[in-house]
């Protein structure tokens, strides 16, 4: 796995969430929720779980779903899997 800086990363979380709702990266704010203001659903979710997942070669735990609800949020969470790596 090739290492990446943290705006890399973040850029490339960016793409994926973007990827998995099927929304223009313009469109993405850090903030904003992907149920209420992208129509989400839970499918998604794991999608962008697993994604996350194959890219960065981590491991995420299914429990981390719920905070996975915005853009700085799984940002966070694949941080804490990269530092437990």
């Amino acid at each position: 796995m090739v290492s990446t800086t943290t705006d890399e990363r973040y850029a490339k979380v960016r793409e994926i969430i973007c990827d998995v709702l099927e929304i223009e990266e313009d469109e993405i704010e850090p903030e904003a929720l992907f149920v209420e203001n992208y129509g989400a659903d839970s499918l998604q979710a794991i999608e962008i779980l697993s994604s996350l997942e194959k890219s960065f070669g981590i491991v995420i735990d299914q429990s981390e779903l719920a905070r996975m609800v915005n853009l700085e949020a799984v940002n966070d969470v694949v941080t804490e899997a990269f530092e437990k790596k």
